[in-house]
């Protein structure tokens, strides 16, 4: 999958993944959705964000997860 939205620089949040270039970590806009916030309320809180950033942010967490296959464990 080809993200273009997302840069990785080591040199720049200890190579996180961020948006555009941006101080941004993906992680930051993920967690913001899991806390329950909108599209729109991200983007009112950090405008140099667009809609679409947080939609490639969402795709990009979501593959991530994928290519690790992370095991799920349940409460016995």
């Amino acid at each position: 999958m080809n993200f273009e939205r997302i840069t990785v620089n080591p040199a720049q949040m200890g190579g996180a993944p961020c948006i555009r270039g941006l101080r941004i970590p993906v992680a930051t806009v993920v967690a913001m959705i899991a806390d329950g916030m909108n599209t729109d309320e991200i983007v009112s809180e950090l405008p140099d964000l667009t809609v679409d950033d947080v939609w490639e942010a969402l795709r990009f967490a979501a593959e991530a997860v994928r290519e690790r296959e992370l095991p799920l464990h349940h409460a016995a």
